[in-house]
């Protein structure tokens, strides 16, 4: 007979309550920007594949210097035959060890192409440091917005439930149609869908942010406001186009690329072989020394093909270069005139929601007293929501310059928000 369990209420508290505070307990709010960009270095999924990168072309920079193995022949003629050769009497045994000469600069040319890789992965390192660091600042900048979207959209539910109580009392005094309890309360639904819109939204952005983060703990808060923040994002980021990341990352590339051709012309040239050993003669019962060289004959393979493609491949990066140049020299040009701008436009934008603010409240006043339709509440009210998310983007896109900026250079630490 299985076992009965009876539950009891008491149990049944204590279980939510523990698994309540597990999620508590597994969830945590975002440090400040500068603190969540430094932890990431140890645990975002696409720096740490950078650093492997970077491992990888060290690793194989220390195998090009390596040289190539000695071989080691034993060899044993004539036994076991017919005749004279009956047995071993007759054997000859030779052992010999030979050694293969790379010639031409082949080795040389393979450590400088290593070289070469290292700088142009550790390059690219910092080219994906700058782009993480701009994506981390957008995703954070993007979750503190959803935040801030979620709290206006309750904000505008509770203005719009006010209006409705204001605008069913005067319906009951008959001062207003019945059409207009109504309106009110469509409005409240309309507002009441946008509070879960809203809610899905910031849902969806802390876990973008949570993702790209690396963090080990879903992150559910933003207390330390980047959107706020007075002071530059990244100070000092302002680089010249020849010192972008890009740029930087595509001449490391053009780089690598010319000394791989280099490498390959440098394989067309036959390598020597040497060997020397001993000859055992146990007929006589005598041993002599054996010594040969060897060199392979280019009549088939003059390693025309891997030439061929090396240099394809050196003329693609010499056109990423220019592209890369172009590039850098236009994000040059328009990151510092984006940025001022999206300070323009979000001062702009406060004193348009305090306007806004205003008009609201105003707008309030002469309905309540009889002066005003509801359309024209309505309208405020509209309006002042649109202000509202107006600074928020506003705010977004002052962020997202600053970190434009940053992306084209080389920035390790934000400064303190």
């Amino acid at each position: 007979m299985k076992p009965h369990f009876r539950s009891s209420p008491l149990a049944g508290l204590l279980l939510l309550a523990s698994l309540g505070a597990a999620g508590a307990a597994m969830a945590e709010p975002a440090p400040p920007f500068a603190a969540l960009l430094a932890q990431a270095q140890a645990s975002a999924p696409r720096l740490a594949e950078a650093r492997a990168n970077i491992a990888r072309a060290e690793g194989l920079a220390r195998q090009a210097r390596v040289l190539p193995n000695p071989t080691l022949e034993f060899e044993v003629e004539n036994f076991s035959g017919s005749g004279p050769f009956r047995g071993t009497s007759l054997s000859e045994t030779t052992a010999r060890v030979g050694q293969t000469l790379e010639l031409g600069g082949k080795r040389s040319a393979r450590v400088a192409a290593g070289r070469a890789e290292i700088d142009a992965a550790r390059a690219q390192a910092r080219r994906v440091e700058a782009e993480y660091a701009f994506d981390l600042a957008a995703a954070y900048a993007e979750a503190e917005a959803a935040e801030r979207r979620l709290q206006l959209a309750r904000e505008s539910l509770t203005l719009a439930e006010e209006d409705a109580r204001i605008a069913s009392a005067l319906v009951d005094a008959g001062r207003e149609a019945e059409l207009r309890r109504l309106q009110a309360q469509a409005a409240v639904e309309a507002a009441r869908a946008a509070v879960q819109a809203a809610q899905a939204a910031r849902e969806t952005a802390f876990g973008a942010l949570t993702t790209l983060a690396g963090a080990p703990a879903p992150i559910t808060s933003i207390p330390a406001s980047l959107l706020e923040s007075a002071a530059p994002l990244f100070p000092g980021a302002a680089p010249a186009a020849s010192a972008t990341t890009s740029y930087l990352a595509a001449q490391a590339e053009r780089e690598a690329a010319a000394r791989r051709l280099r490498v390959e012309r440098r394989r067309a040239v036959p390598d020597v072989t040497v060997s020397i050993g001993v000859r055992r003669f146990e007929a006589d019962d005598a041993a002599a020394l054996v010594a040969g060289v060897s060199v392979p004959l280019p009549l088939f393979d003059q390693n025309r093909g891997n030439i061929a493609a090396a240099r394809a491949e050196a003329a693609a990066a010499e056109a990423r270069l220019n592209a890369a140049r172009l590039e850098a020299e236009s994000a040059v040009r328009t990151s510092a005139a984006r940025s001022a701008a999206a300070e323009s436009r979000l001062s702009a934008a406060r004193q348009g929601e305090s306007t806004a603010h205003e008009a609201y409240r105003l707008a309030r006043i002469g309905y309540e007293a009889g002066r005003l339709p509801l359309a024209e509440l309505v309208a405020a009210r509209r309006a002042l929501a649109e202000a509202r998310e107006q600074t928020i983007a506003a705010a977004v896109e002052r962020i997202s310059a600053q970190a434009a900026i940053a992306r084209l250079s080389v920035v390790a630490t934000p400064g303190e928000q």
